[in-house]
């Protein structure tokens, strides 16, 4: 199949809300995917991604809102009308059929000729690794190959979207974390605008050329991988994705103090007075005698040492209730050189990883 990216289509999504009863599972979302990229809709379950996912394919009809496919009004249209391809969750395939006759389903109710759908067929089971599979029964199929059948009968016909309802998650973490990579090559192949959806945030990390964080039936941030991860919105974005602590400061005039010291930043803070500090493990040091005299220091006690293989977790108790994790990296001698746990221990974060966010849901 040749690369899609000048025939993949824009969506646009303004003052799309959905009600069930009391429940608001979209809120007014107003929300950009732009041409070919790949989207990803992350939230914890009840957020509202599938929702939005759903009234996408037509599956859903919303209460009021637009949608737009590049310059076509779709809101009104049947999912049949819509021409985007689709991967399910549980893949949805037919198992009386062949691999073959599932992927060329979507061109047979196009009617196509049969030599054209025959090479079609061959061209999707080909980009999806299975050339030579087309004979084979639905039931001979491992987890991972059912995921590429489903994807290949997606593409097929060559639709200018792609939906994808968290179609890795039947699979094993190691197959899982294969498919994510092989479906962001394909998609940098194909081209085609796609949104995916995902309550795994290292999956969305992986994939994605952007995040649409959702809660609530809201978007409560968009942006590219490393500045959801690295600089959330608020406070609901920094602790589902990723493992953070957040610990109390106070603004006093420019400067931002956390206990009673001011913290050194490599950026202005966020506006308004309700901050906190994210501090992220893998971004703590620890810092031996009068070293780190760049860092902003955190003090405390070595409450336990988690072994975890390739790596370690320092767990601190810094008083009052509050409490951070320093992960590190295993290395030859690196746990007999850790602090004992019970004993003092001091923490830098370096100011370019001095996060302050808004302490909001």
């Amino acid at each position: 199949m040749t690369a899609a990216t000048q025939e993949a289509l824009p969506i646009t999504i303004r003052g799309v809300t959905k009600t069930y009863g009391a429940v608001h599972a979209l809120d007014n979302v107003d929300l950009d995917v732009r041409q070919g990229e790949f989207l990803t809709l992350l939230g914890p379950s009840g957020s509202g991604k599938t929702t939005l996912l759903m009234v996408l394919a037509g599956f859903t009809r919303p209460d009021q809102g637009s949608l737009r496919f590049g310059d076509d009004e779709v809101i009104r249209k049947p999912p049949h009308l819509r021409n985007l391809g689709m991967v399910f969750q549980s893949y949805a395939l037919f198992p009386h059929m062949t691999v073959a006759g599932n992927v060329g389903y979507p061109l047979r109710l196009r009617r196509l000729a049969k030599a054209e759908l025959t090479e079609r067929v061959e061209r999707a089971l080909d980009t999806v690794q299975l050339g030579g599979f087309g004979e084979r029964r639905i039931d001979q199929l491992s987890g991972g190959q059912k995921q590429r059948v489903a994807l290949a009968r997606a593409i097929v016909f060559e639709p200018r979207i792609l939906l994808m309802d968290e179609p890795l998650s039947a699979l094993d973490k190691k197959l899982r974390d294969r498919m994510q990579i092989e479906l962001r090559h394909l998609h940098e192949q194909l081209g085609m605008t796609t949104v995916y959806v995902t309550h795994d945030q290292r999956e969305a990390l992986t994939m994605s050329d952007r995040i649409a964080v959702i809660n609530h039936g809201r978007l409560m941030q968009l942006d590219d991988p490393q500045h959801i991860y690295d600089r959330p919105a608020n406070r609901f974005v920094a602790d589902f994705i990723g493992d953070s602590a957040f610990l109390p400061v106070e603004r006093q005039g420019e400067a931002v103090l956390y206990d009673g010291q001011p913290l050194s930043l490599s950026e202005a803070p966020p506006h308004g007075q309700d901050l906190v500090l994210m501090v992220r493990p893998e971004r703590l040091h620890l810092l031996n005698g009068g070293e780190g005299g760049d860092f902003n220091r955190l003090t405390g006690r070595v409450s336990d040492i988690v072994y975890q293989g390739d790596s370690y977790l320092l767990v601190a108790d810094l008083g009052n209730d509050r409490e951070v994790s320093l992960r590190g990296v295993v290395r030859r001698d690196t746990l007999a050189a850790l602090p004992a746990v019970g004993g003092p221990v001091t923490l830098g974060l370096s100011p370019s990883d001095t996060a302050l966010i808004v302490d909001a849901p």
